[in-house]
């Protein structure tokens, strides 16, 4: 029977590890949300559970489709994807200066976070015949095109942090796909040092720039937090506070000053990272770290086992995305990123970026399972 070999098949230590993430979040959630849950009436973790059931059900969906299959759908894929973020700009609601939600009913949904699966699937579709075949500059230019429509609706709404993992998504499945990494770094150094020009020159000849004035704070509060300690800053630097002051051990469930004494800035979505850092100490960061790095290390391994490049383009792309994110979110918790709003992986509470991860979890699991032919 075609579920029990499923069943038979599944990696069991990627999915543990996801499983334990889980379990870290939801404790780390209900404690991160000890005033929020007052403040608006509801419950957090009850409502991150329900999540996690609905990602199960996308999770197991996806999980018996077989992915080879979905290559043929390449272009309807990319249309989808530009028509869900198209309906944001058209239907969209704004929240914190960005028209990045949809309101379903007593719910919101963010289509950036699931296009995320999506362009996954869509780029290993148009990477694999091309592989062999990226080794210039203007062999790459369609790739840049490809991913750069949609990241420009993206930065329309204007979401900086999702338009960054998009990136890093490309460049993970370019470097796969056999692009010389020397014009990779070289093409991310230079991007780097464009957008470090263009935020000199907004400020010292008004250049126009597509964001927005609290998102350039951002990025320049990185290089200095005490630039502007009370408002943009305040977040690094109270983050930095929370992580510190968590010691070997942590003070304790439940027994985070920063968190408790809500200096901490939405502390159950971008920065929930501080919350298990200062309850949970090093210990607890470094077990979620260990973690990670099993869900990565699967990954990999996964893309290496895959049947065809597709499949491994597809894992490849996963991992990317969850390595940007893990390194991003904790990152600007310490000060070693610039803070840019993305959610930490099966961690921070939201239900779209829940969804999308558990989709992407689908989607390696399927590489994984269907890697032998031989099984079906």
């Amino acid at each position: 029977m075609k579920i029990a070999r499923v069943i038979k098949n599944l990696d069991y230590l990627l999915l543990g590890a996801v499983g334990l993430i889980l379990v870290m979040g939801l404790f780390v959630l209900d404690s991160a949300t000890v005033n929020a849950s007052v403040k608006y009436n509801m419950s957090f973790v009850y409502r991150q559970i329900a999540w996690i059931v609905v990602g199960l059900i996308v999770f197991i969906v996806v999980l018996f489709v077989d992915y080879s299959k979905l290559s043929k759908y390449g272009v309807h894929i990319y249309v989808l994807n530009l028509l869900l973020l198209l309906a944001v700009l058209i239907f969209g609601e704004e929240t914190n200066g960005a028209q990045a939600w949809i309101p379903i009913g007593p719910y919101k949904i963010q289509p950036a976070e699931i296009v995320k699966a999506l362009l996954i699937l869509g780029l290993a579709q148009f990477l694999a015949p091309r592989i062999g075949k990226l080794n210039t500059f203007k062999d790459l230019i369609p790739v840049f095109i490809y991913v750069g429509v949609p990241l420009l609706l993206i930065l329309k709404q204007p979401d900086l942090g999702t338009g960054l993992v998009y990136v890093a998504i490309m460049f993970g499945m370019l470097l796969v796909a056999g692009a010389s990494p020397l014009l990779l770094f070289s093409l991310i150094g230079g991007g780097i040092g464009i957008i470090v020009l263009a935020i000199y020159g907004h400020y010292a000849w008004d250049w126009w720039i597509p964001l927005k004035d609290y998102q350039l704070m951002r990025l320049v509060v990185f290089v200095d937090p005490m630039i502007d300690p009370h408002y943009t800053g305040w977040n690094v630097i109270q983050s930095q506070i929370a992580v510190g002051s968590g010691g070997l051990l942590g003070k304790g469930w439940g027994m985070g000053s920063q968190n408790i004494n809500d200096f901490l800035p939405v502390q159950w979505t971008d920065f929930i990272f501080c919350v298990l850092a200062e309850e949970f100490g090093f210990i607890g960061s470094a077990i979620l770290l260990l973690l990670f790095f099993v869900v990565i290390y699967r990954g990999i391994i996964i893309a290496r086992k895959s049947k065809d490049t597709y499949g491994s383009l597809i894992a490849v792309g996963v991992v990317s995305m969850i390595i940007f994110h893990v390194l991003q979110n904790i990152g600007m918790t310490i000060g070693i990123m610039p803070i840019t709003g993305i959610p930490l992986p099966f961690v921070s509470y939201g239900g779209s970026s829940l969804l999308a991860n558990m989709m992407v979890l689908g989607l390696l699991m399927n590489v994984y399972i269907y890697h032998d032919q031989r099984i079906f």
